[in-house]
């Protein structure tokens, strides 16, 4: 099996020592084994509902506990751990082991709590169906979680809304407007995952909510996409790992962000006087108007033009798109004040930000997209075109960059990070892309 470019630990944002609880289907056992190897031990592992008694044997030590006294699990608690992922479950039940005792579960989180150590929980059952719907009981969240992260099987898509598939069938279709046997989509599946009865219900206050979506085909893995993209159209702004399963864990392929646009449109042309290039026409409509266009073609969102000289031409120029448009004041102290403009406008929950100029009018959304493919592969600050051996732009920037691009002074933009931060570059043969509009016989060509 090929070594994932992204860990499972990466593409979830989970910290050093979370307290992590695995809910909803298709591969949550796969995906608890697979972030404690993510981390070096000793790390938890237990389960709120049961494991099958061969995923027992996926941890390196077990410990199951037949007294459920709150005394049993503190006497193996208080010795030091041996560096090993230790599974913690109750007594064995035919052919599952149980949780242990709501008493133990209050042991283990006060132990937590004083020990920097990795906790991961599997609090859901899905009769090994890809997807469900949660019964009112469920899911069995443990005392004190502080992430919780939504499993989803991609098989489903494509099926017809049934038994087969989906764990309470009645309940899903209830949550995603589906009626049974109709095709379940990639927005149906998001629509389930985002509801407060559905993947959030019960989300604790104050937790994290990640969804994490395994498929086996292509086609599969595409619909992931898909279903991060829609997740996002609910309003949920979480990272979306996808990942292929591969016997007892995953692989992970992509990490999915929310990512947004800042087309930079706020300079004057200094090199055409008299001239706003921005409203020069290109192929029937204004330069800017076309840059915020692609931006839109490409996915990005939410997309926010930010504007200075000139405001009000260019705020008009793209009145007919559904972006944002942020005036920044302060545009002739340097490019820095409108980076920091367009990142000051994101909403919280973003995960990383295209910054096209409203200059380069060649951009196609395609090469937006390989920007944001490239990112998910990678997760790395700073992605960014290879052009003739040169990198080009647009940039994309993670948000693990933006404190240092708001604290940006003067006419310097993004380039200067790229010494203290990785940059991924990816090649890319069509050096027409890079054009931009700079003098009047730049503006001859767009004629």
């Amino acid at each position: 099996m090929p070594t994932p470019r992204v860990s499972l630990r990466q593409a979830l944002g989970l910290g050093d020592t979370p307290y992590v609880a695995l809910v909803g289907a298709g591969g949550k056992s796969r995906g608890l084994f697979t972030l404690a190897e993510a981390y070096p031990p000793p790390v938890l592992l237990s389960t709120t509902t049961h494991l099958a008694l061969e995923q027992a044997d996926w941890a390196e030590e077990h410990w199951p506990l037949e007294d459920p006294s709150p005394a049993a699990l503190q006497r193996l608690l208080e010795k030091p751990l041996p560096p090993r992922r230790i599974l913690i479950t109750g007594p064995r039940e035919g052919a599952r082991w149980t949780g242990p005792s709501p008493a133990q579960w209050e042991v283990l989180r006060a132990f937590w709590e004083t020990q920097p150590l990795p906790l991961l929980v599997e609090a859901d059952g899905a009769a090994r169906k890809p997807l469900k719907a949660p019964a009112e009981h469920e899911p069995n969240l443990p005392p004190g979680v502080r992430q919780v992260v939504a499993v989803a099987g991609l098989e489903a898509l494509g099926q017809p809304l049934g038994e087969r598939v989906v764990h309470r069938p009645e309940r899903f279709a209830a949550l995603t407007g589906l009626v049974p046997g109709e095709t379940i989509t990639p927005q149906a599946v998001a629509r389930a995952l985002a509801h407060p009865q559905g993947g959030r219900k019960d989300l604790p206050e104050g937790a994290a909510w990640r969804a994490l979506l395994v498929g086996e085909t292509p086609e599969q893995l595409a619909g992931g996409l898909r279903v991060a993209e829609s997740l996002w159209a609910e309003g949920v702004r979480v990272p979306v790992a996808v990942a292929r399963g591969h016997e007892t864990r995953l692989e992970t392929l992509a990490a999915h962000v929310p990512t947004a646009g800042i087309v930079l449109a706020a300079g004057p042309s200094r090199r055409m006087p008299g001239v706003n290039k921005l409203l020069l026409p290109v192929q029937g409509e204004p330069m800017v108007h076309r840059v915020a266009r692609t931006a839109l073609e490409a996915l990005l969102d939410p997309v926010v033009v930010v504007v200075g000289h000139d405001a009000e031409a260019v705020a008009r120029a793209v009145a007919d798109l559904p972006v944002q448009v942020m005036h920044n004041p302060h545009w002739e102290a340097g490019q820095s004040t409108s980076v920091r403009a367009g990142l000051q406008a994101l909403p919280p929950g973003t995960g990383a930000a295209v910054f096209l100029l409203g200059d380069m009018p060649f951009v196609p959304p395609t090469l937006v997209r390989a920007l944001v493919a490239a990112h998910a592969q990678t997760l790395a600050p700073i992605v960014a075109p290879r052009v003739e051996h040169r990198r080009g732009n647009p940039v994309l920037f993670d948000a693990v960059t933006f404190p240092d691009l708001l604290a940006l002074h003067g006419d310097v933009g993004g380039r200067v990070l790229f010494d203290k931060y990785p940059v991924h570059t990816f090649p890319w043969f069509d050096e027409t892309t890079q054009r931009d509009v700079d003098t009047e016989a730049d503006a001859a060509l767009l004629r």
